[in-house]
């Protein structure tokens, strides 16, 4: 299993990036994914959350990306895409696909144990 995060980039705030999480070794269509985010001195905090049901959920208020961050997924290509739009300087961080096999509904999927894999990350820089 290996996922594979691209996209990442320095922009201006107001500006747009689309990441790119390409999976092999499992079957993105019938997993559970998610994309989280560490930025500067903070923990890793989860982002945004696709079922295998395609239910989507995003983590506000915390992480204020309602409206402005949309997750879905590529069945044909299998991968995991986050498009980012409104970009702000507090979204700042290295953004992490994750992927959890079983789909663990019991398990809340802002849970970092919850998803058996993960990808090296990509750089997200953005200035004011």
């Amino acid at each position: 299993v290996q996922l594979v995060e691209s996209g990442g980039g320095s922009v201006q705030a107001g500006g747009s990036l689309r990441l790119s999480c390409a999976a092999s070794g499992f079957t993105v269509s019938t997993s559970c994914m998610g994309w989280f985010r560490q930025g500067g001195d903070k923990e890793r905090a989860a982002v945004a959350f696709i079922h295998r049901n395609g239910a989507r959920s995003y983590a506000d208020p915390r992480e204020r990306v309602s409206g402005r961050f949309t997750i879905s997924k590529d069945n044909t290509m299998n991968s995991l895409s986050l498009q980012m739009d409104d970009l702000n300087p507090e979204d700042t961080a290295r953004y992490y696909c994750a992927a959890d096999l079983n789909c663990n509904n019991y398990v809340s999927w802002k849970a970092q144990h919850k998803y058996q894999h993960w990808g090296q990350g990509t750089q997200v820089t953005v200035s004011s």
